[in-house]
């Protein structure tokens, strides 16, 4: 083949051959189309379709404009230097395709008026046994029976003997076919036929209109795009948006069922030809839907996107690289500084992928989701806290759908933890310490200790017949890095960040009921602070715990930051005394004996001041009432008569025991500062939002 010349490299190069080639396709596409349906239909007038090489020659005569052009259209195309490139095309998508032969899902290669037109070809008027099923939508649907009612009430009532006529169907083909410089407007009556034809026959073609149209709508503003209509009013927009979100669904489950299986998880529909047909459909839509949620603003619009888009999950797990792009979108609106309905849309969207009996898409929501949750928590600040929190829980929660799963993740990174303190401890040096103390090692740890606490619960274990979790073999090393921790720097400037390692580990102890010894962490913060010599008077105001991990210099030494120190680990102390893994021990009162020698000797010892008494009353207080419910215990094993080998019987007098443990007095005790706390904590917020300025005195 000779070489090309300059016109043909020019038009090569002017985007005029890739036009002319997806017009002529498209052409003979629509013809074939309409010769098929009218030999349906049993016309029996011929219709003629000009040859291929009458077609070519008035294609050759439109782009020949000139006599320098030596080169036609057919003439280019069957050029020698374009097979390599086409070779190359076709080898990068061979070596692009996924391991698992999984369809391309690229919605940019997908043709909106050639490829699903095998669409149609499956709409086989179903729509005469629909009229049972829409009596019966109240019921088994009612938010979408509400939904109609409110917005298109005149789509439940319908004839079914009534079928799209033949011009609609016309002119809907010919919006199809339409050039993107003469694209007909959409209009609020043509989506209330596709409504029609959706509700009453799931109709498939008129899902594919739908669909078409929707596409359109997301790709508006996208220049390098052909589409089918035009869209301008912002009502038209809405309309067509919520249809397609919320009938799609309806319409795929009609056709094409999945499975719910009784564990909670959902298994994908039978490959039939029918899915086979509508694989490229879905695969088209659920990335048009990925792309407009990088589009919406309105709260309300995102939150109806990522619900309904979750319902066709079960449609598009084949799709690896589907899968993997819808998972980092809803994990992105996870993590966003968005509204709280619409981040627990995402959680629930992320928690529907989880729910796939595919193993592999388990371990990238697992790691996405953690990994995600620690690249969100580095800074924590009052307004980003509540947040974080929120991600911690809901996080927990799919880790724990599958324990054998998040077993093998959580020891990883439970042992990359590990890893960092070790190397903190070996180098001692003030960067070393950095990779331990920061807010990342701190939300790690209380989100462990939360994934423990909620997958190896007690209670839980007693329902499931005393059966214990997988995970249960991690509570130690989780125990044994935040003890680690806190042994790493015992400067009061860092007692702040013991404090949160403290709470973690009691919530661990709370809801396993295992026993942690912390007293010996939280005892030095009381008696180093109740021993420090002449503190400073100082107008701060009082050190917010919660979102501090280090003591800002100007508090150390200060009596606003000692007062808070005394509260806040007197307050831990009372609640891991009154748990039940500590005080529903029969060893109970002698576990007590060195707290309360330690602390009165350390009230003995302790400042005077004018401040003072507030903090030696509470711990009194503390005192008093550890002694009592160690009378309690004391009394009602008095009468017990066990030997030391009979384990059996002091088991059985624990969990009797345990059972009354609310009753206590320390345990009273500790519900009355938790109340009084909370409130506390509402006033602070409410005067953080500027809700109420003034704080009441208490």
């Amino acid at each position: 083949m000779g070489k090309a010349s300059k016109a043909t490299k020019k038009f090569a190069s002017s985007g005029q051959l890739k036009k002319t080639i997806e017009a002529r396709r498209k052409h003979q596409q629509v013809r074939k189309r309409i010769q098929s349906k009218k030999t349906v239909k049993g016309k029996q007038k011929a219709v003629e379709v000009p040859d291929d090489e009458d077609v070519e020659d008035e294609e050759e005569e439109e782009i020949s404009t000139s006599k320098k052009r030596k080169m036609t259209v057919d003439d280019f195309l069957g050029a020698g230097f374009m097979n390599g490139s086409d070779d190359e095309e076709d080898q990068v998508e061979a070596d692009g395709a996924d391991s698992d032969n999984d369809m391309d899902d690229d919605e940019d290669d997908i043709d909106d008026g050639a490829s699903f037109a095998d669409v149609d070809d499956l709409d086989d008027d179903e729509g005469q046994n629909h009229l049972l099923e829409l009596s019966k939508l109240a019921e088994t649907d009612p938010e979408f029976y509400k939904y109609l009612q409110e917005n298109d009430k005149e789509l439940l009532d319908f004839d079914a003997s009534k079928m799209d006529g033949p011009e609609d169907e016309d002119m809907e083909d010919a919006a199809d076919i339409a050039d993107t410089q003469r694209r007909p407007p959409l209009t609020n009556g043509i989506i209330r036929k596709w409504q029609k034809g959706l509700l009453e026959h799931r109709s498939l073609r008129a899902l594919r209109k739908l669909l078409i149209a929707f596409r359109a709508a997301v790709h508006m503003n996208d220049e390098d795009q052909v589409l089918a209509w035009s869209i301008d009013s912002s009502s038209v927009y809405n309309k067509l948006v919520s249809t397609t979100l919320m009938y799609t669904p309806i319409v795929l489950e009609h056709h094409v069922p999945f499975k719910k299986l009784p564990n909670g998880k959902f298994k994908s529909p039978t490959q039939t030809k029918k899915l086979k047909a509508l694989q490229k459909l879905i695969l088209s839509y659920f990335h048009n839907t990925i792309q407009l949620l990088s589009q919406v603003t309105d709260s309300e619009m995102m939150q109806l996107a990522i619900t309904e888009s979750a319902k066709i999950i079960p449609y598009v797990v084949s799709s690896r690289k589907t899968v993997k792009v819808y998972l980092k979108k809803c994990l992105e609106l996870w993590s966003a500084d968005a509204d709280d309905s619409t981040r627990i849309a995402a959680f629930l969207a992320v928690r529907k992928l989880a729910s796939a009996t595919d193993v592999s898409i388990m371990d990238n929501v697992l790691k996405g989701t953690y990994l995600t949750l620690v690249r969100s928590s580095k800074s924590t600040s009052a307004y980003t806290l509540p947040a974080i929190n929120l991600m911690k829980n809901s996080a927990s929660e799919i880790f724990s759908l599958d324990h054998t799963a998040s077993y093998q993740l959580a020891f990883g990174y439970i042992r990359q933890l590990a890893i960092h303190l070790r190397n903190s401890m070996k180098i001692k040096t003030k960067e070393a310490y950095k990779q331990v103390y920061n807010w990342q090692y701190v939300h790690s740890l209380d989100f462990w200790c939360l994934v423990l606490a909620r997958a190896c619960d007690a209670e839980t274990e007693k329902q499931n017949g005393g059966q214990a979790s997988e995970l249960k073999p991690l509570i130690y090393p989780v125990v044994q890095i935040s003890l680690g921790a806190i042994k790493l720097i015992s400067s009061s400037r860092s007692y702040p960040f013991h404090l949160h390692i403290i709470r973690s580990l009691l919530h661990l102890i709370r809801h396993t009921h295992t026993y942690i010894p912390i007293s010996p962490y939280i005892l030095p913060i009381l008696t180093t602070t109740l021993a420090a010599p002449s503190l400073k008077s100082s107008t701060l105001r009082p050190l917010d715990f919660e979102v501090q991990i280090r003591a800002p210099q100007q508090y150390l030494k200060t009596r606003v930051y000692a007062e808070g120190l005394i509260d806040e680990a007197s307050f831990l102390l009372a609640e891991w005394l009154a748990s039940t893994a500590v005080q529903g021990q029969i060893a109970f009162p002698e576990v007590v004996i060195p707290i309360v020698v330690i602390l009165k000797r350390s009230l003995k010892s302790a400042r005077t001041g004018s401040t003072a008494g507030k903090d030696l009353a509470l711990l009194k207080t503390l005192i008093e009432r550890v002694e009592e419910s160690s009378k309690w215990v004391e009394s009602r094993r008095k009468n017990l008569r066990i030997a030391p080998a009979q384990q059996d019987n002091v088991a059985t007098w624990q969990k009797e025991l345990q059972s009354k443990v609310d009753e206590s007095p320390l345990a009273r005790y500790v519900k009355v500062q938790r109340k009084a706390r909370e409130k506390r904590q509402k006033l602070v917020e409410k005067a953080r939002k500027g809700e109420d300025e003034i704080l009441e005195s208490e």
